[in-house]
């Protein structure tokens, strides 16, 4: 099996007490998909991964050359994937050229980049009716999903309140919950993406509710809700090793 080379697009910066710990997105995501790797190797599937990093936000750069790149990872983000700063156009209008223009780069899109993808291949993104949604939350997985994350009850860390409301033309969905409906799509060969957050654990998500609190962003009841199940199991893992064996599938 050669290596999988995936580019990670940072699409924001991870809280101080975030990064001086765990590093940047792109570092949080690499420890992610290198421990998924580790794992599939040890259950018999031999996947290795190679990953760099690139600033879409400040320094608005990206791979050079397409031939040395695998898959497009695009991160979750504080900022609104609908609105229309110089960065995120690029965004956009970059995802729409790999996904509409060639075949072999497949895509990775987590909470702002899911609503990247899907403002690229044309569907509405926007704020959700039901407001934030934090913290570890259940999914009601589709029977695309149960297959694709190979387990029937998957729960993960939400941190968000925009969403994509439609599916773009020959995308399937992977899992809803009560407050949004598009908790994941996919597209063999093409792209999977999360609304969710597979990268964030416990601690993280205390220093995001509790930086957001004190902020006045989450009022005392979000806090709340949010910390009494922030320690509850979720699926990163899971999610992180489905997403290579996507990037293995012929």
């Amino acid at each position: 099996m050669p290596t999988l080379r995936i580019a990670i697009l940072e699409c924001d910066t991870p809280l101080d007490k975030v990064l001086d710990k765990y590093g940047s997105y792109g570092d949080i995501f690499t420890a992610l998909l290198k421990h998924a790797s580790q794992e599939l190797t040890s259950e018999g599937e031999d996947v290795r991964v190679e990953c760099t990093s690139y600033d879409v936000v400040g320094k608005q750069e990206y791979p050079e050359d397409l031939e040395k790149v695998d898959a497009v990872l695009m991160t979750g983000s504080k900022y609104n994937s609908f609105d229309n700063d110089p960065w995120i156009i690029k965004l956009v209008d970059y995802t729409r050229k790999i996904l509409e223009s060639q075949s072999r780069i497949r895509v990775l899109g987590i909470c702002f980049g899911h609503q990247i993808v899907g403002r690229a291949l044309g569907a509405k993104v926007a704020r959700g009716t039901h407001g934030w949604e934090v913290s570890v939350t259940p999914l009601e997985l589709t029977s695309l999903g149960k297959d694709i994350f190979g387990v029937d009850d998957l729960s993960i860390h939400q941190m968000h309140q925009d969403m994509v409301y439609t599916y773009p033309e020959g995308v399937l969905p992977l899992a809803h919950t009560t407050r949004c409906e598009n908790q994941g799509m996919y597209a063999k060969g093409r792209l999977i993406t999360v609304q969710g957050h597979p990268e964030f654990n416990r601690e993280m998500v205390t220093h995001i509710l509790s930086a957001r609190h004190d902020a006045g962003v989450f009022a005392d009841e979000i806090y709340e809700d949010g910390i009494k199940r922030v320690g509850d199991t979720h699926g990163g893992a899971v999610i992180a090793k489905a997403f290579l064996r996507f990037l293995t599938q012929e």
